[in-house]
Protein backbone atom coordinates (compact mmCIF):
# COMPACT_ATOMS: atom_id res chain seq x y z
CA UNK A 1 0.00 0.00 0.00
CA UNK A 2 1.35 3.60 -0.97
CA UNK A 3 0.60 6.37 1.29
CA UNK A 4 1.99 9.98 0.84
CA UNK A 5 1.42 12.57 4.26
CA UNK A 6 3.47 14.86 5.96
CA UNK A 7 6.47 14.79 7.80
CA UNK A 8 6.78 14.46 11.53
CA UNK A 9 9.40 14.58 13.51
CA UNK A 10 10.03 11.19 14.23
CA UNK A 11 10.46 10.99 9.86
CA UNK A 12 13.66 13.27 10.42
CA UNK A 13 16.77 10.76 10.59
CA UNK A 14 15.45 8.58 8.23
CA UNK A 15 14.64 11.02 5.07
CA UNK A 16 18.22 12.14 6.27
CA UNK A 17 19.35 8.86 5.49
CA UNK A 18 17.28 8.18 2.42
CA UNK A 19 18.15 11.89 1.16
CA UNK A 20 22.16 11.00 1.81
CA UNK A 21 21.79 7.21 0.06
CA UNK A 22 19.92 8.58 -3.19
CA UNK A 23 22.45 11.45 -3.37
CA UNK A 24 25.38 10.25 -2.23
CA UNK A 25 28.06 10.06 -5.69
CA UNK A 26 25.01 10.77 -8.18
CA UNK A 27 26.15 14.87 -8.87
CA UNK A 28 29.86 14.79 -6.81
CA UNK A 29 31.79 12.38 -4.63
CA UNK A 30 29.61 12.05 -1.46
CA UNK A 31 26.94 14.99 -1.30
CA UNK A 32 25.51 17.40 0.74
CA UNK A 33 21.47 17.34 0.11
CA UNK A 34 21.06 15.34 3.17
CA UNK A 35 22.65 18.40 5.68
CA UNK A 36 20.52 20.55 3.78
CA UNK A 37 17.24 18.75 4.26
CA UNK A 38 18.68 18.65 8.00
CA UNK A 39 19.40 22.87 8.16
CA UNK A 40 16.34 23.07 5.95
CA UNK A 41 13.41 22.68 8.78
CA UNK A 42 14.24 25.34 10.87
CA UNK A 43 14.68 28.07 7.92
CA UNK A 44 12.16 30.77 7.71
CA UNK A 45 11.67 29.51 4.00
CA UNK A 46 10.54 26.13 4.82
CA UNK A 47 7.19 25.12 3.79
CA UNK A 48 6.11 22.36 6.10
CA UNK A 49 2.84 22.28 4.75
CA UNK A 50 4.63 21.00 1.76
CA UNK A 51 6.89 18.79 3.36
CA UNK A 52 5.83 15.21 2.24
CA UNK A 53 7.23 11.56 2.79
CA UNK A 54 5.65 8.73 0.91
CA UNK A 55 5.22 5.24 2.15
CA UNK A 56 5.22 1.98 1.04
CA UNK A 57 3.59 -0.88 3.00
CA UNK A 58 4.20 1.35 6.36
CA UNK A 59 8.06 2.12 5.60
CA UNK A 60 8.95 5.48 4.73
CA UNK A 61 10.82 5.10 1.09
CA UNK A 62 11.15 8.79 -0.06
CA UNK A 63 10.51 12.78 0.70
CA UNK A 64 10.46 15.88 -0.82
CA UNK A 65 10.56 19.48 0.77
CA UNK A 66 9.52 22.84 -0.58
CA UNK A 67 10.65 26.35 0.28
CA UNK A 68 9.62 29.86 -0.87
CA UNK A 69 11.69 31.29 -3.35
CA UNK A 70 11.32 34.73 -5.09
CA UNK A 71 10.81 36.05 -8.90
CA UNK A 72 12.04 39.99 -9.52
CA UNK A 73 11.03 41.55 -12.53
CA UNK A 74 12.68 44.63 -14.49
CA UNK A 75 10.49 47.16 -12.51
CA UNK A 76 11.15 45.67 -9.03
CA UNK A 77 7.86 43.86 -9.06
CA UNK A 78 8.11 40.67 -6.59
CA UNK A 79 6.47 37.17 -7.22
CA UNK A 80 6.68 34.41 -4.20
CA UNK A 81 6.69 31.41 -5.87
CA UNK A 82 7.95 27.73 -4.86
CA UNK A 83 11.16 25.88 -5.78
CA UNK A 84 11.58 21.97 -3.89
CA UNK A 85 14.27 19.60 -3.44
CA UNK A 86 15.69 17.44 -2.71
CA UNK A 87 12.98 15.21 -3.52
CA UNK A 88 14.57 11.60 -2.80
CA UNK A 89 13.40 8.13 -3.65
CA UNK A 90 15.59 5.26 -1.74
CA UNK A 91 17.70 3.61 -4.76
CA UNK A 92 15.99 0.21 -4.40
CA UNK A 93 13.02 2.04 -5.55
CA UNK A 94 13.63 4.34 -8.18
CA UNK A 95 12.01 4.43 -11.87
CA UNK A 96 8.77 2.54 -10.34
CA UNK A 97 6.91 5.83 -10.52
CA UNK A 98 7.00 6.84 -6.65
CA UNK A 99 8.73 10.24 -7.45
CA UNK A 100 6.02 10.70 -9.76
CA UNK A 101 3.04 10.15 -7.36
CA UNK A 102 5.37 12.59 -4.39
CA UNK A 103 5.70 15.20 -7.17
CA UNK A 104 1.93 14.74 -8.10
CA UNK A 105 0.19 14.83 -4.61
CA UNK A 106 2.69 18.05 -3.87
CA UNK A 107 1.53 19.82 -6.82
CA UNK A 108 -1.92 19.46 -5.89
CA UNK A 109 -1.02 20.68 -2.30
CA UNK A 110 0.69 23.50 -3.75
CA UNK A 111 -2.18 24.63 -6.34
CA UNK A 112 -4.55 24.45 -3.11
CA UNK A 113 -2.78 26.62 -1.01
CA UNK A 114 -2.39 29.34 -3.71
CA UNK A 115 1.13 28.66 -5.36
CA UNK A 116 1.29 29.00 -8.79
CA UNK A 117 4.80 28.62 -9.85
CA UNK A 118 7.42 26.40 -9.24
CA UNK A 119 11.09 26.93 -10.34
CA UNK A 120 13.72 24.23 -9.74
CA UNK A 121 17.35 23.10 -11.03
CA UNK A 122 17.04 19.72 -12.17
CA UNK A 123 18.02 17.02 -14.80
CA UNK A 124 15.40 18.42 -17.41
CA UNK A 125 15.14 14.32 -18.40
CA UNK A 126 13.64 13.70 -14.90
CA UNK A 127 10.65 16.60 -14.66
CA UNK A 128 9.67 17.67 -18.28
CA UNK A 129 6.88 14.50 -18.47
CA UNK A 130 5.77 16.73 -14.79
CA UNK A 131 4.92 19.48 -16.80
CA UNK A 132 8.32 21.44 -16.13
CA UNK A 133 9.65 23.61 -19.32
CA UNK A 134 13.02 25.18 -19.95
CA UNK A 135 13.16 28.87 -17.96
CA UNK A 136 13.91 30.66 -21.07
CA UNK A 137 10.08 29.79 -22.61
CA UNK A 138 9.04 31.33 -19.78
CA UNK A 139 11.38 34.36 -19.73
CA UNK A 140 13.07 33.53 -16.34
CA UNK A 141 16.52 34.14 -16.11
CA UNK A 142 19.36 34.36 -13.38
CA UNK A 143 20.81 37.86 -11.77
CA UNK A 144 23.65 37.71 -14.32
CA UNK A 145 20.65 37.65 -17.41
CA UNK A 146 21.58 33.75 -18.46
CA UNK A 147 18.84 30.82 -18.63
CA UNK A 148 20.72 27.92 -17.41
CA UNK A 149 19.50 24.47 -19.46
CA UNK A 150 19.08 23.32 -15.29
CA UNK A 151 16.72 25.41 -14.59
CA UNK A 152 13.19 24.86 -15.42
CA UNK A 153 9.85 26.42 -14.43
CA UNK A 154 6.24 24.77 -13.74
CA UNK A 155 3.33 26.50 -14.19
CA UNK A 156 0.56 25.53 -11.62
CA UNK A 157 -1.69 27.56 -12.95
CA UNK A 158 -1.74 28.81 -16.65
CA UNK A 159 -1.04 31.73 -17.49
CA UNK A 160 0.67 32.43 -14.00
CA UNK A 161 3.54 34.15 -16.24
CA UNK A 162 3.28 36.86 -18.34
CA UNK A 163 6.34 36.57 -20.83
CA UNK A 164 7.31 39.79 -19.00
CA UNK A 165 11.50 39.23 -17.95
CA UNK A 166 11.73 37.62 -14.63
CA UNK A 167 14.69 37.15 -12.49
CA UNK A 168 15.00 34.26 -10.07
CA UNK A 169 15.92 34.36 -6.72
CA UNK A 170 16.57 31.27 -4.51
CA UNK A 171 16.42 30.86 -0.84
CA UNK A 172 19.28 31.67 1.37
CA UNK A 173 18.95 28.38 2.72
CA UNK A 174 20.10 27.05 -0.44
CA UNK A 175 23.56 28.24 0.09
CA UNK A 176 25.44 25.85 1.92
CA UNK A 177 28.29 26.20 4.18
CA UNK A 178 30.40 23.22 2.25
CA UNK A 179 32.42 22.57 5.35
CA UNK A 180 29.93 22.65 8.02
CA UNK A 181 28.05 19.61 5.80
CA UNK A 182 31.38 17.72 5.18
CA UNK A 183 31.74 17.99 9.15
CA UNK A 184 27.78 16.55 9.39
CA UNK A 185 28.53 13.83 6.73
CA UNK A 186 31.65 12.78 8.89
CA UNK A 187 29.22 12.07 12.07
CA UNK A 188 27.50 9.70 10.16
CA UNK A 189 27.82 5.52 8.96
CA UNK A 190 30.87 6.16 6.41
CA UNK A 191 29.49 5.50 2.99
CA UNK A 192 32.24 5.13 0.11
CA UNK A 193 33.25 8.53 -1.98
CA UNK A 194 33.86 7.75 -5.22
CA UNK A 195 33.15 8.70 -9.39
CA UNK A 196 30.34 7.80 -11.18
CA UNK A 197 29.13 8.49 -14.79
CA UNK A 198 26.07 10.50 -13.13
CA UNK A 199 28.61 13.09 -12.33
CA UNK A 200 29.81 13.76 -15.59
CA UNK A 201 25.97 14.49 -16.74
CA UNK A 202 25.41 16.73 -13.78
CA UNK A 203 28.76 18.85 -14.72
CA UNK A 204 27.36 19.05 -18.76
CA UNK A 205 23.98 19.94 -17.19
CA UNK A 206 24.80 22.40 -14.66
CA UNK A 207 27.41 24.43 -16.69
CA UNK A 208 25.11 24.37 -19.87
CA UNK A 209 23.22 27.72 -21.18
CA UNK A 210 20.67 28.22 -23.73
CA UNK A 211 20.96 31.15 -26.08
Amino acid sequence: MVKVRNETEKDYKIVEEITRKAFYNLYVPGCAEHYLVHIMRQHKDFLPELDFVIELDGHVIGNIMYTKAELVDENGEKKEILTFGPVSILPEYQRMGYGKILMEHSFERASELGYDVIVIFGNPGNYVARGFKSCKKYNVCLEDGTFPSAMLVKELKPGALDGRKWIYHDSEVMQLDEKEAQLFDDGLEKMEKKYQPSQEEFYIHSHSLIF
